[in-house]
């Protein structure tokens, strides 16, 4: 299903003729109501009037996620707050948390946005959908239940954990789209198979999977262990919550909704546009927010964009999956690791789980090192110790060819290592405590 085609499946032309319009007008309208973006611009000697199509965007200057920081909690609205419908902040783990906020019209704005990518992952009119993201400051639950209201679809508004309970709400009430993390499903599945119920006999037809980097391997997997079609969704508060991007049917690439998020990837050193089809880091401007819309935000998520047509028809870009983060990334001995890499290696082997952890050390001035701690199936636990040692073995070699250096690894039992909400914490770093 293609909710709005006329854009969906518009012209290039037609489309950056769109952007352009809007382009121009949101840059107008942030100087006129935004003292940090007018500081930004004069500094910068820009006024709208430079301004005069999608092709001016690299005139205009980055937003870092710590201007949302340093503007904490409204220095950053382009609007007074009494004209504010909705704001969710982030968790603020690493200083002030980051506010966002939404009028009606972003509200609105976003329900769209959900509803396309609801549609576009195989969801329609009718459908039962199990939502279950974190609702409240958190944006995923609520972006996707404005977008199932305003596609039609029946909601379970089912939130996060009570696992148990997720599971009788599959089977009582049969819903055929799940939303929640990658690993919470693959979660769900172990703990449906701890109950005796099969996953791959659940009501899920499609699945919704965003909020965490995930890879193809882990995509399959999914697919194989429940019999379901695993989609990624890709949205970030500060821009719109889930919504931006969203894989169709054929998974070849994330659609982004450019006539809302026109996106640039370019090389998070040299700040320059990459070639077509390589990766870099992904810059999105928004062009019709009015609560806090953003120039150029910086997302430090690392992807590749294509414009060809894909094959549901949709001729609006396609962004590849999370290739990592500029910030996650860990660099061990002169060798750039993205956590992808370790899960896209640990899902090739039989018996590995897709929760670990890295911890990347350092002593007396040594090298550095890089042990993976990975949960391989309890069977390897109660077998004879040569199976232990060889699925060790071969663990290890699966990351070494995937990363290119040598790395420790320690197996653990199932439910080791600490989650939340069914994810594993991924990087530790000693590295600055010696």
């Amino acid at each position: 299903m293609i909710y709005n085609e006329a854009i969906e499946c518009a012209s290039r032309e037609n489309l950056k003729n769109l952007q352009s319009e809007r382009l121009v007008k949101v840059v107008k309208y942030i100087y006129d109501n935004s003292p940090v973006y007018k500081q930004k611009f004069n500094k910068l000697g820009i006024t709208p009037t430079d301004i005069k199509s999608i092709d001016d965007i690299t005139k205009l200057p980055f937003t870092p996620k710590e201007d949302l920081r340093d503007s904490y909690p409204f220095g950053l609205f382009s609007t007074d707050i009494k004209n504010v419908a909705e704001i969710h902040v982030s968790s603020g783990t690493t200083g002030n948390p980051t506010v966002v906020g939404y009028t009606k019209r972003d509200l609105n704005l976003w329900a769209n946005v959900a509803a396309r990518s609801i549609a576009c992952a195989g969801g329609k009119r009718g459908d039962i959908i199990q939502i279950s993201y974190g609702y409240g400051l958190f944006t995923g639950g609520l972006g996707l239940h404005y977008g199932a209201l305003r596609l039609g679809a029946t909601i379970i508004p089912a939130a996060t954990g009570q696992t148990k309970r997720q599971i009788k709400l599959m089977q009582d009430f049969k819903p055929r789209i799940i939303a929640c993390t990658p690993s919470y499903i693959l979660y769900l599945a172990e703990e449906m198979k701890a109950l005796g119920v099969d996953p791959r006999t659940s009501s899920w037809e499609v699945g919704i999977f965003g909020s965490e980097p995930w890879s193809i391997a882990m995509r399959d997997t999914i697919d194989k262990t429940l019999n379901m079609k695993a989609t990624d969704i890709y949205g970030l508060s500060e821009i719109c919550g889930p919504g931006v991007a969203q894989e169709c049917t054929a998974r070849e690439g994330l659609h982004i909704w450019s006539d809302f998020f026109y996106p640039e990837i370019i090389d998070p050193v040299t700040n320059q546009t990459v070639p077509e089809g390589q990766p870099g880091e992904l810059v999105i401007t928004t062009l019709t927010k009015q609560a806090i819309p953003l120039i150029r935000y910086r997302t430090r998520d690392i992807v590749a964009i294509t414009y060809e047509t894909c094959k549901c028809g949709r001729t609006v870009p396609r962004l590849s999956k999370i290739k990592g983060r500029t910030d996650d990334m860990i660099v061990v001995r002169g060798i750039n690791v993205f956590p992808t890499q370790i899960e896209h290696a640990l899902l090739q082997v039989d018996g590995a789980l897709p929760n670990y952890q890295l911890i990347v050390d350092r002593e007396d001035g040594s090298l550095d090192k890089l042990e993976v701690l990975v949960e391989v199936d309890e069977k390897f636990f109660t077998d004879e110790l040569q199976a232990l040692e060889n699925i060790k073995a071969t663990i290890k070699r699966a990351i070494d060819s995937t990363i290119g250096l040598g790395v420790n690894v320690r197996l653990v039992e199932p439910k080791t290592l600490a989650r939340t909400e069914g994810k594993s914490k991924r990087v530790i770093d000693k590295r600055n405590l010696h």
